[in-house]
């Protein structure tokens, strides 16, 4: 049972619940749960509490819909906003405290036509390590990606949905510059926002309000004498283009940007009016990023995925792999997975895929061109890991679009 669950039923009237109380209890279940979001949300009937759990969201608990105002209202105290208004998004942050640990939140509250919904993020910075050896990157992997973190100039780009990866990445790349160099290296980062504190690096959050935006503060930036810049993401052509710059002018650019594939990343940059020779000389390599569940070593047992999918795979493959799935157990909540590992495209960009992209190749015959030069894709990196049983086939599929098979 539950601390929410337990909290309430130890009420005899609905009436008498403490609104500390139960957005505590909220907040201490999701953390025992290991969840890294809170999803709050007026249904039809019902006040849903659900946790997102290993990239899933699972229910909690369903409230009375007559709460809602009110732990909208306990949230809203405890992040410092305005509690009476309910028509406009708001965002704020709630720092440590000591009735749910050392976690911090940062909360989001959206005007729905049935009430707020409110969303409230997890961090918590003493249980984070930006180590590279703790992504779980593939060795291979690991390695170019390093390679490629040792030159001292060029720009490299991680791309993925929200929530796949990206800003750990990268922040263990900084890590592992500043572990390398020391003190002889000068890091700066322009983010939206800053989600932790990094040491011996200088962080900076984007404020538009203030007309502080990724572009302006970029080129103060060209001024600070950094070796190393590190930009949130690029989502517009002026910062795409500041970006590429100062690859080219001798310092090591890390970024992100959304694309709907790793090869594609070019083709959404050219669309950014970012001429193809200056993307051939300036990127040097893009890192495809995905977080897929891990099986529970506790209950994992050998099983048969559906033969729909089994066609998906070569006869071969079928034959020598190891296929396991977790049957689920007080260790994993049922769920069968515990814990996420990274799934990764590395694409380095080489002599022969320069050539392709001042083509202005197709993201198609890119990836095919990326393909032939060694790249692993997300989907074959996926086998791997059902092969070995460390995650299922159905896992994979969740994770990886079907044109990507």
């Amino acid at each position: 049972m539950n601390l929410t669950t337990g909290y309430l039923q130890t009420l005899t009237d609905r009436q008498g619940v403490e609104m500390a109380t139960l957005v505590n209890c909220l907040i201490q279940d999701a953390v025992k749960a290991g969840a890294s979001d809170i999803h709050i949300e007026p249904w039809e009937s019902t006040l849903v509490v659900r946790i997102r759990i290993s990239g899933v969201l699972t229910e909690l608990i369903h409230l009375p819909l007559e709460l809602m105002e009110k732990i909208s209202g306990r949230l809203k105290i405890m992040a410092n906003l305005i509690s009476y208004q309910t028509d406009l998004p708001q965002e704020g942050h709630v720092p440590a405290h000591p009735g749910f640990g050392s976690v911090e939140l940062r909360i989001s509250v959206f005007p729905t036509v049935r009430g707020e919904k409110i969303v409230v993020r997890i961090f918590d910075p003493s249980n984070r390590t930006f180590e590279l050896s703790t992504l779980g990157f593939e060795e291979d992997t690991l390695k170019s990606f390093v390679n490629l973190l040792d030159r001292p100039s060029g720009m490299m780009l991680l791309t993925g949905p929200t929530g796949s990866g990206k800003t750990t990445a990268i922040y263990s790349a900084l890590c592992h510059l500043v572990q390398r160099a020391g003190p002889t290296i000068s890091i700066s980062t322009v983010e939206d926002p800053v989600e932790f504190n990094l040491p011996m690096i200088s962080q900076a959050q984007v404020n538009p309000i203030r007309e502080f935006t990724y572009p302006i503060a970029l080129r103060s930036l060209m001024r600070q004498d950094p070796q190393v810049i590190m930009v949130g993401e690029i989502r517009d052509p002026e910062t795409a283009a500041i970006a590429v710059q100062a690859g080219l002018t001798g310092h090591l650019v890390i970024s992100t940007i959304h694309s709907g594939s790793t090869a594609g990343v070019f083709a959404r940059l050219i669309n950014m009016d970012i001429e193809p020779f200056l993307l051939a000389s300036s990127i040097t390599g893009v890192v495809g990023l995905r977080l897929i569940r891990k099986n529970c070593l506790s209950c994992a047992q050998p099983y048969q995925p559906e033969p729909s999918f089994l066609r998906l795979l070569s006869a071969e493959l079928v034959e020598s792999a190891q296929f396991r799935k977790g049957a689920g157990c007080s260790e994993c909540l049922q769920t069968g997975y515990d814990g996420r590992t990274a799934l990764t495209e590395m694409l380095v960009v080489d002599e022969v895929l320069r050539d392709a992209i001042l083509q202005k190749l197709p993201t198609r015959s890119l990836q095919q061109v990326a393909i032939q030069q060694g790249m692993r894709t997300l989907w074959h990196s996926g086998l791997r890991r059902v092969v070995n049983g460390q995650t299922t086939l159905e896992e994979i599929l969740r994770v990886v679009a079907l044109e990507q098979a």
